[in-house]
């Protein structure tokens, strides 16, 4: 999943161009797809699902609606082979709504492993542009590039859209002594309740798609994005910090309720116990999660659990992998 995304909002369909600095990070999204033959099976797929726990079967293109539209719509896009079931369980750490992606590394994990199983390895791209595909043509949803990216090339890269949805990804060559400091200082704080600001999100999507590709708000988010490179590439925390506050504040300028205010209690016990920056995560709104950059207060996170006390910290550290399709046994299509 991903993290402390500066320059989000500019790697959208309205924004054609954009500038995202993104951070994969553990606990990973996982998925187990265990296949047999179509007689030895009630139903072609049979779904477990860890949170929400639930189980269920589907139809591949059937038609018919089943309890999970993302995750059927995957399986509808790559099809499983003649003849064949399997069965998938798909569990995380993280809660569903935290707003790092997750829903974005179920679908590239889901598609890599059907892939496999078709007997193909996609490269990391083709993988994210096929998750970016489900979730866009096949659902119709608003969807930008970064979270696809993210979880199939994982590390803490630097990507640039030039024309919507073609991206680059350039993962930065981080010295060890700053991935070490950004092992120990970064925090996950999950608000205790789900992200939710549609009816927000459709408003800024039509003030942004009325201002254009030049908009002046947007060339702000992009330009904390590059900041957010350079800081790191030179190693300066307090810089980076900055950086990923002043993007929050650009969230803001977007919509007030893009940071809640769970987040903005969060963010103000950071400020006073000497945070070096905090980055509300994803698009914003109310629920979901904020990273944040600890300086040297070891009481910070009581001061947050005081102020929010629905939230908890998600035990994180940063990922240099991403999809990775493991085969036990022989699969068989």
């Amino acid at each position: 999943m991903r993290i402390a995304d500066n320059g989000g909002w500019t790697d959208t369909w309205f924004a054609r161009r954009g500038k995202v600095l993104s951070i994969a990070v553990t606990p990973a999204v996982h998925v187990r797809l265990e296949t047999m033959r179509r007689e030895d099976a009630d139903t072609p797929v049979w779904f477990r699902l860890s949170d929400p726990d639930v189980e269920y079967g589907y139809e591949p293109r059937s038609g018919r609606p089943g309890r999970n539209p993302l995750l059927e719509a995957a399986i509808d896009e790559m099809g499983i082979p003649a003849g064949a079931a399997c069965r998938i369980e798909i569990r995380s750490a993280v809660p569903p709504g935290a707003s790092t992606g997750t829903s974005s590394s179920v679908t590239v994990a889901l598609l890599g492993a059907l892939a496999r199983w078709h007997g193909g390895a996609p490269s990391p791209m083709r993988l994210a542009m096929a998750a970016h595909c489900v979730e866009t043509e096949r659902l119709g949803l608003q969807c930008g590039v970064q979270d696809q990216l993210a979880a199939a090339f994982g590390g803490v890269n630097f990507i640039s859209i030039d024309n919507f949805p073609a991206a680059t990804v350039a993962r930065l060559p981080l010295r060890p002594a700053v991935e070490r400091q950004l092992d120990e200082r970064l925090l996950l704080i999950f608000l205790g309740a789900s992200h939710r600001s549609d009816d927000v999100h459709r408003l800024v999507i039509k003030e942004l798609e009325g201002e254009g590709e030049t908009s002046p708000r947007l060339d702000t988010l992009r330009r904390c994005a590059t900041e957010a490179r350079d800081a790191l590439l030179s190693g300066d925390l307090r810089a980076f910090g900055a950086a990923l506050s002043r993007n929050t504040e650009a969230q803001a300028r977007l919509h007030p309720a893009l940071v809640g205010q769970a987040a903005q209690r969060v963010i103000d016990a950071a400020a006073a116990h000497g945070a070096l920056g905090w980055k509300v995560n994803g698009a914003g709104g109310d629920g979901g999660s904020v990273t944040i950059l600890r300086g040297e207060d070891d009481g910070l996170v009581d001061a947050i659990a005081a102020a929010v006390p629905a939230s908890r910290s998600i035990p994180i550290a940063l990922s240099p992998h991403g999809a990775r399709v493991e085969v036990i046994g022989v699969m068989r299509p």
